[in-house]
């Protein structure tokens, strides 16, 4: 009976590991200043996605949809990609501009300027999950304020 136990637990530990192995790597996320010196030797479409660590669907996004292979492939083939904390206090540089989170110094949820200067929805409340799609000329191709599947994200990156 042990021996049986023994073989059992060896069997998952070896497929577990080998499973794990054949992993997909991950998408090549970049900061907005390694974006800047990108963009201007070598002009990419952009992917930027908007999270919080609060957001429910942010996480999903992450967890069912970035860690598709052929998600991570078409982005990391076709893209460069961008993930920010929308509630981040890091000051930020990007197109000779310097980015704060003012709101971070009086609400307790405060989001940073440079999210709400290009992830905002004109006369609504800012929410989360943004997505935004970007030409080769860093001008908005895309903007997705919700939730999606790993089909419909590689519908948007084909346009």
């Amino acid at each position: 009976m042990d021996y049986l136990k023994l073989l059992a637990i060896s069997f998952f530990l070896y497929f577990g590991n080998l499973h794990s192995q054949t992993k997909a790597p991950p998408i090549n996320w970049i900061s907005w200043e390694e974006l800047d010196v990108k963009l201007e030797k070598d002009p990419k479409k952009t992917l930027i996605f908007f999270h919080a660590d609060w957001c429910a669907y942010c996480k999903k996004i992450d967890r069912v949809v970035f860690t598709k292979p052929e998600v991570i492939n078409k982005i990391n083939a076709d893209y460069y990609a961008v993930r920010m904390n929308v509630e981040t206090t890091d000051t930020i540089y990007f197109d000779n501009n310097r980015f704060v989170n003012t709101q971070a110094l009086t609400k307790r949820n405060g989001v940073h300027e440079l999210a709400l200067l290009i992830a905002s929805r004109t006369g609504k409340a800012f929410s989360l999950p943004v997505t935004l799609l970007f030409t080769e000329k860093f001008e908005v191709n895309k903007r997705i304020f919700e939730y999606y599947t790993s089909a419909s994200l590689l519908n948007y990156l084909e346009d």
